[in-house]
């Protein structure tokens, strides 16, 4: 592909620049990390062999990463044994990402990242009485469209990517509960609103792990999400990506959006599922 067919909305999705190139990677910060995270709940102690063998490193390296370490504080020998293990000092390297109130204050510094490289506005709602619920947004444009969704903002899930994101992965009883507690009524003449069609979308979501709308919630916006699902993979929230449809085609933007989406997604899982529940969604009355 030359240079002259590359959209924005593609040539944002490139890789930044020096990524993946190994020449760019510091090999010793990568195997310090490497001996820090052979150690795991299921595992609290271990031998130089095991970790050398779980961070895939010869002997003379861990054991020399093992002592630097053990300087520094990260690491404590167990006494009367050949075994080591994490120290509480290890809690200062992930404090500062704790420290946030929830999982909306770890969604906004990556929804920017989308936009306006990617969209014109990207979202973290959750799912509440049949209404997707704003807890973020980052949104740049789209003011001739009048679509304004601040934080707090509620709208049917029925007609949203975001709502029908969320919706796919919860039990058939559950959907149609939600489908049910919200008037639907046809926001665009692409807006489905007939509970057997909005069940064969959502199987249909299902089944591709997301969920595009084009046109369907307002004239002109093409948008694409996905759910966040907790341990039991189960959906607590999503995140959707936005744009004005004269930017880009429906196939160019979502195969340079989802990606990055589903990028942001799986960050924001796996941030809910290391905090043990420190990084969640806000209580709501």
């Amino acid at each position: 592909m030359t240079e002259e067919t590359v959209t924005p909305v593609q040539a944002a999705a490139a890789p930044r620049k020096g990524v993946g190139n190994p020449k760019n990677t510091v090999q010793s910060a990568a195997k310090v990390f490497a001996v820090l995270k052979a150690f795991g709940p299921d595992l609290p102690e271990l031998t130089l062999a095991e970790i050398a063998a779980r961070a895939e490193l010869d002997r003379g390296t861990a054991f020399r990463l093992i002592h630097t370490l053990e300087e520094l504080g990260y690491l404590r020998a167990v006494p009367a044994s050949r075994r080591f293990r994490l120290t509480l000092k290890c809690l200062e390297l992930g404090f500062s990402a704790l420290a946030a109130r929830g999982l909306p204050d770890h969604a906004r510094p990556l929804l920017r990242e989308l936009v306006p490289e990617l969209g014109d506005a990207a979202s973290l709602g959750a799912l509440e009485g049949g209404e997707v619920i704003y807890l973020a947004r980052i949104q740049q444009g789209l003011e001739r469209h009048g679509v304004q969704r601040p934080a707090g903002a509620r709208v049917g899930a029925y007609a949203t990517a975001l709502g029908h994101a969320i919706l796919a992965f919860l039990p058939r009883d559950q959907q149609v509960s939600h489908l049910e507690q919200r008037a639907r009524v046809k926001l665009s003449e692409r807006t489905l609103t007939e509970m057997d069609a909005l069940l064969a979308r959502l199987d249909a979501v299902r089944a591709q792990g997301y969920a595009i709308s084009d046109g369907e919630n307002a004239y002109g916006l093409r948008t694409v999400a996905a759910p966040i699902l907790d341990a039991e993979g189960q959906p607590c929230a999503g995140v959707s990506l936005t744009i004005e449809a004269s930017r880009a085609p429906l196939e160019s933007f979502v195969a340079a959006g989802l990606p990055r989406l589903q990028a942001v997604v799986a960050e924001l899982s796996e941030a809910a599922r290391l905090s043990l529940g420190a990084i969640a969604l806000p209580s709501r009355p």
